[in-house]
């Protein structure tokens, strides 16, 4: 998904919420991207005025440019095996953070089936978007098969089907110079790192990882009955988030900066760790080499206790158009396209992380590298359903504080975030 979300300080305008990022190419997995429209409207527009064959079953699919490869081999292989009826399935280009933009143009014009993340799900569905997933056997797959279905739901109600689990963050560091125990704890990784005269890498004026530390020790987002963001990250585990942020900013033996200063530092020799996620995997696989290594996020200290890092899940699934005149085959077609046949071999083609668990539990899988410390911690993230845009800034605003050692204390820093942070949107 592709526009980075750039955070900004205190003072500059809200933006919207974090879509889940992918792999590299036009969908490419980012922290904190923006729902702006992207590359491929052109394709989009040529594919879509295409005349449907006379008498077949017309649907539009969307996704990202670079899924369409992946996308035209599994159209033909659902079409296959649903020789009893006639198809004319339209592919075209547009990514996961277009989804919601798009669709809410023209719901008439939209795709039948369109890729998306899971942050987009509650807009989608307040616009009457969405149309909720109901079937039986797709409802027992999807919640017994799959990683997500809380990721795609509104109460009790499920929007989409799940194929991706994999927009997260991990530790990557290099193995040359820390040990898999080494990087279980922040403390012992700052020694570590220190003795080397190398750095642990972490952007904490970013509010997406730096709610890794608030998450771990009992932050909660909600979203109260007038849409208002609600957050406790000012109560008592909230200043001891804050202070263990202070205390890491604070060591020598930390670094921080976006995903290029991260690389750079890897290449020139001075990180020896850093948090990012499956994006920059195939870079850090060629700068690092034979010391390329990753694992879940470390514990850090908070008010003398060892507490686990948390983390932010983000998922994409297929939601199905409240307008689709065919809702059934659509739905067909989303089934067919989240199948664990299909996310196996979309792991294969793009090496996506799947939502399947099966999948997700594969040899093949398991020895990725940077999947495999994304799973690892997945049981410590919370999905991104309940955060909303006016998070953004404030965190991030309070990470940058810590950055320029402000002499204010956490607790009124932390307080003034909170108020930012749960103002109501304006009209």
């Amino acid at each position: 998904m592709k526009k980075l979300f750039s955070l900004l300080v205190a003072g500059t305008m809200m933006l919207g919420m974090v879509a889940c990022a992918p792999k590299t190419g036009t969908d490419s997995k980012k922290p904190a991207e923006s729902n702006k429209a992207t590359a491929g409207k052109a394709t989009e527009k040529q594919k879509d005025d295409k005349k449907p064959a006379a008498g077949a079953i017309s649907l539009k699919l969307w996704g990202s440019q670079d899924d369409q490869e992946f996308l035209n081999e599994r159209v033909k292989a659902f079409e296959a095996a649903h020789k009893d009826k006639k198809f004319d399935i339209q592919v075209s280009v547009v990514g996961e953070p277009d989804a919601q933009t798009k669709v809410l143009e023209d719901l008439d014009a939209a795709a039948d089936v369109f890729a998306m993340p899971n942050d987009q799900v509650k807009e989608l569905v307040k616009a009457g978007a969405l149309t909720k997933v109901s079937r039986k056997n797709d409802l027992e797959y999807i919640t017994k098969q799959e990683t997500g279905a809380d990721a795609f739901s509104i109460g009790k109600d499920l929007y989409a089907f799940p194929f991706a689990a994999d927009n997260g963050y991990f530790m990557y560091y290099d193995k040359r110079v820390l040990s898999a125990d080494d990087v279980k704890d922040l403390d012992t990784m700052l020694a570590k790192a220190a003795k080397a005269k190398k750095k642990v890498h972490m952007d904490i004026a970013n509010g997406w990882y730096i709610a890794s530390f608030f998450v771990g020790n009992g932050g909660k987002f909600e979203v109260d009955d007038k849409g208002v963001q609600k957050v406790n990250f000012n109560d008592a585990n909230g200043v001891a988030a804050g202070e263990a942020i202070k205390a890491f900013a604070a060591s020598p033996a930390f670094a921080t900066g976006d995903d290029n200063a991260m690389k750079e530092g890897f290449t020139k020799g001075t990180l020896c760790a850093a948090v990012s996620g499956t994006w920059n995997a195939a870079d850090l696989k060629k700068i690092l080499g034979d010391g390329y290594a990753a694992a879940k996020l470390p514990t850090f200290t908070a008010a003398g206790k060892k507490v686990q890092m948390g983390s932010f899940a983000g998922y994409k699934g297929y939601g199905i158009n409240s307008h689709s005149k065919h809702k059934a085959e659509a739905m067909d077609l989303a089934m067919f396209l989240t199948s664990e046949e299909s996310q196996a071999k979309r792991f294969q083609m793009r090496g996506t992380g799947p939502a399947n668990l099966k999948v997700q539990q594969s040899e093949a899988v398991k020895k990725d590298v940077a999947l495999s410390a994304l799973m690892a911690q997945q049981k410590f993230s919370v999905s991104q359903n309940n955060v909303l845009g006016s998070y953004w800034n404030p965190a991030g605003a309070f990470g940058k504080a810590m950055l320029d050692k402000s002499t204010e204390s956490v607790k009124k820093l932390l307080d003034e975030m909170v108020k930012q942070i749960q103002q109501p949107a304006t009209k």
